[in-house]
């Protein structure tokens, strides 16, 4: 199928490993033209290097804090200099630490705020002239499946990605119709972070092997397994493509059915 987006132009934000490395990589695979972000410059060349690889487009890196009001202003001041605009904004961020409720204090809550949602903000607010533009663009919020149901010892994602949702929302309302506005949900895929953790069960003890942990990290999902980076990659490239003109304002979870809530 011909997404129809070769020569777009597609910025993707924490793209230099998991989830948003995997979305930029099928972006590029469809001819997009893509710019990569992430705060490790050695990491960003390193992730440049494996989507050129599979690239029908040019692949450029911008090294930035999504925290830091003025690297998002240069990130899309790069963008629109090196491409003459904006197509597709991917917005992606670290999550933020684990813990309870009372284990969290004021600077955990504001920190978290910064990171995931006013990120988004400033990442919008500075792309939205360019995604108007040329007939239209998209915005994809890669969150986390703690939107729809709680997950334990995660507070502050649980709380403060909502507010991503009632962003992405409204967005898709006030940017229509130029620009439509999706979000996608992912449980937990096999990116780095994910082996990091199951390598540190097998260091615990808790697993004889990183098969074993593999295995038993996807036994509580009803397809038996976790995701494949690429799997939430490809849907986020078809939320980009002229193949889902009419969908908008929506929050897909990517998680193989693992989640318990019915809307």
């Amino acid at each position: 199928m011909d997404y129809e987006i070769a020569g777009n132009t597609a910025l993707v934000t924490a793209s230099s490993s998991g989830l948003g490395k995997s979305s930029a990589i099928a972006l590029a695979s469809e001819g997009a033209n893509v710019v990569i972000n992430g705060r490790d410059e050695g990491r960003l060349e390193e992730a440049a290097e494996d989507i050129r690889s599979v690239a029908e487009g040019e692949v450029l890196t911008v090294r930035g804090d999504l925290t830091d009001p003025d690297d998002i202003e240069r990130l899309v001041t790069r963008t629109v200099d090196e491409f003459g605009g904006i197509d597709h904004l991917v917005t992606n961020a670290g999550g933020p630490p684990s813990g309870s409720f009372m284990e969290t204090d004021d600077e955990d809550w504001y920190a978290a705020f910064d990171l995931l949602v006013m990120s988004v903000v400033r990442l919008v607010r500075e792309a939205a002239p360019y995604l108007s533009d040329n007939g239209g663009g998209t915005i994809v919020t890669i969150t986390s499946r703690s939107v729809k149901e709680a997950i334990p010892s995660l507070v502050l994602s649980n709380a403060v990605r909502m507010g991503v949702i009632g962003l992405e929302k409204t967005l898709s309302k006030e940017l229509a119709p130029e620009v439509r506005a999706n979000a996608v949900l992912p449980a937990p895929h096999e990116t780095a972070r994910q082996q990091e953790l199951i390598q540190a069960g097998v260091d615990r003890g808790e697993y004889e092997s990183y098969e074993e942990g593999l295995e038993r990290k996807g036994d509580i999902n009803p397809l038996g397994r976790i995701g494949d980076p690429m799997e939430l990659g490809d849907v986020v490239a078809y939320l980009s493509s002229e193949q889902s003109s009419f969908i908008n304002g929506v929050a897909i979870p990517v998680d193989g059915g693992q989640g318990a809530s019915n809307l």
